[in-house]
């Protein structure tokens, strides 16, 4: 019997349905080979093994035939497969659990294969975002927080810009159509910004609101 660890989701990526006035402008997730490439670099690890195949081969060349040298290093070449197969499983896996969803309000983030956490960032805790596009269109958008806003980095891992530790920055990392979607990023946070704030002021001669049992009412 299949199950949905989401299901209970009232909207795909979000733990609850956004307030009044707040609409999802994107949603999308990494593109899990991307994702391997780059946060996990498969490539370097497919590279690692493939020289010390080369190297056990051209020593074993020496003494043997060659078909028998590269017998002898093969063994080096399936463990290089295997290897690259399982970080491309975790990147499939943490792709498919990974919704990235932005809004006129924020940028949220829910992410974790097995301990799954919504990072919810509006937008006047972010003080730039910064695009790294990639060949294809693929892209990582780096999200820099202002203020006392902290984020772990192991916890956030690999949502976030690369070896940037003191001060973690998390990103959307290897999304298709970046450069459109770091626009939509662009002009909602603008708007956003630049939105007045309108707050109500209290009438002549009106009471304040009693405070409710138990709660602490300031001194005059």
């Amino acid at each position: 019997m299949s199950h949905d660890d989401f299901a209970v989701e009232p909207i795909r990526g979000l733990p609850e349905r956004p307030p009044a006035g707040e609409e999802i402008l994107w949603q999308g997730r990494p593109d899990a080979w991307r994702l391997a490439v780059e946060a996990l670099n498969l490539y370097w690890v497919a590279a690692y093994f493939v020289v010390f195949f080369a190297w056990r081969a051209l020593v074993a060349g020496a003494t043997v035939p060659f078909w028998t040298a590269v017998q002898i290093g093969s063994p080096f070449l399936v463990m290089g497969a295997v290897a690259c197969f399982l970080l491309w499983l975790v990147a499939f896996v943490q792709a498919r659990a990974t919704v990235y969803t932005v809004t006129n309000r924020r940028v949220a983030m829910r992410i974790g294969a097995a301990l799954t956490v919504t990072l919810n960032l509006p937008y006047r805790w972010i003080g730039a975002a910064k695009l790294d596009l990639r060949q294809g269109g693929t892209g990582t958008i780096a999200l820099s927080l202002v203020g006392e806003t902290r984020l772990s980095y192991l916890n956030t891992w690999p949502h976030v810009r690369p070896w940037r530790m003191k001060r973690t920055e998390p990103a959307l990392r290897c999304i298709p159509e970046a450069e459109k979607v770091s626009r939509i990023i662009a002009e909602a946070a603008a708007a956003r910004l630049n939105e007045p704030e309108i707050r109500r002021r209290p009438e002549p001669g009106a009471k304040p609101a009693a405070a409710p049992q138990g709660a602490a009412v300031p001194a005059e």
